[in-house]
């Protein structure tokens, strides 16, 4: 453990620089990032959250970059010692009506209003937000500052639960496996078994004028 460890508060080093600026005066700082923007069924997911200066969690990444049992316990912990949280989900209707941009918007800023607690700094994951609070859009935020990744895992573990629900659901179609995304093994399924109502019917306009 020692050799992860110590590579790990590195890593964290690097990741509150941003933080760090704000914690010096300070400042609470938030930061927000997305779930499922890419499958081809089910919502997409924000995370807004507000983590302690004093009580840094080691092993937190991008999302992308941790296994998911890891992803399920870091949830557990980053929701214990945030200050302030916030999760919203806006489903395939409204991805369908919007776009996936706009839709993601509107999760984004929904998750930030949704804190109980106002930060004096923001960080989000490559998106503009309409709000009154400073904040920064950093492209691969996730995987530059501790705040965004945070929100990351809370965003994607949702994200996969409400994935899982949906195989019960709907074995046939393998939504744990694959949570949405567009396998073959979904692809498959969805020329067999026919489009849901949670699928995102603007992702499969093709498939849907080829029938």
């Amino acid at each position: 453990m020692g050799k992860r460890e110590d590579a790990w508060r590195e890593k964290l080093q690097l990741m509150t620089s941003y933080e760090r600026i704000h914690w010096e005066h300070g400042e609470l700082v938030a930061g927000i990032d997305e779930a499922g923007r890419g499958p081809l069924a089910g919502p997409v997911v924000a995370a807004c959250v507000i983590m302690p200066c004093d009580d840094l969690i080691l092993g937190i990444d991008d999302s992308k970059k941790v296994s998911e049992k890891r992803r399920e316990a870091l949830y557990d912990i980053i929701l214990k010692k945030a200050v302030g949280y916030s999760i919203s989900v806006v489903d395939n209707r409204v991805i369908d009506e919007v776009n996936i941009l706009n839709a993601t918007r509107k999760a984004f800023e929904n998750a930030l209003r949704g804190l109980e607690i106002r930060p004096q700094h923001v960080y989000t994951d490559a998106m503009a937000i309409e709000t009154d609070i400073p904040y920064t859009p950093l492209i691969k935020g996730d995987a530059k500052v501790y705040t965004i990744a945070a929100a990351s895992i809370v965003a994607k573990v949702t994200r996969d639960r409400i994935m899982r629900e949906y195989d019960k659901q709907y074995p046939e179609y393998l939504f744990a496996k694959h949570k949405g995304y567009g396998t073959k093994a979904h692809y498959d399924a969805i020329r067999t078994y026919g489009i849901l109502d949670i699928h995102r019917k603007t992702f499969l306009r093709k498939l849907i004028q080829n029938d």
